[in-house]
């Protein structure tokens, strides 16, 4: 089995960085999706506690599918060791 990172030809790429950003006055810093204030991590949560991405784009009218990859993007990103601790 070949695993890769790539999305496959009839995808397109997200470039997170077009869609998540981080500024000391918004949330302390924590990296949001721009224009919004919902942080990465929330969103991410979201999709922890069972949502789907019809419940998350209904809720929240100023995220897309192509952002909601972006978070994804964003956080297969980060180093492994960036996650917060298990409680």
């Amino acid at each position: 089995m070949v695993t890769t990172t790539e999305a496959p030809s009839h995808r397109k790429a997200v470039d997170w960085r077009d869609f998540i950003h981080s500024d000391p006055t918004v949330l302390v810093g924590k990296p949001v999706v721009r224009g919004t204030r919902l942080s990465v991590d929330f969103i991410l949560r979201l999709f922890g506690n069972g949502w789907t991405l019809q419940e998350v784009l209904e809720n929240y009218p100023r995220l897309t599918a192509e952002t909601v990859q972006a978070v994804f993007a964003y956080a297969g990103n980060q180093p492994v060791g960036a996650a917060p601790p298990l409680r």
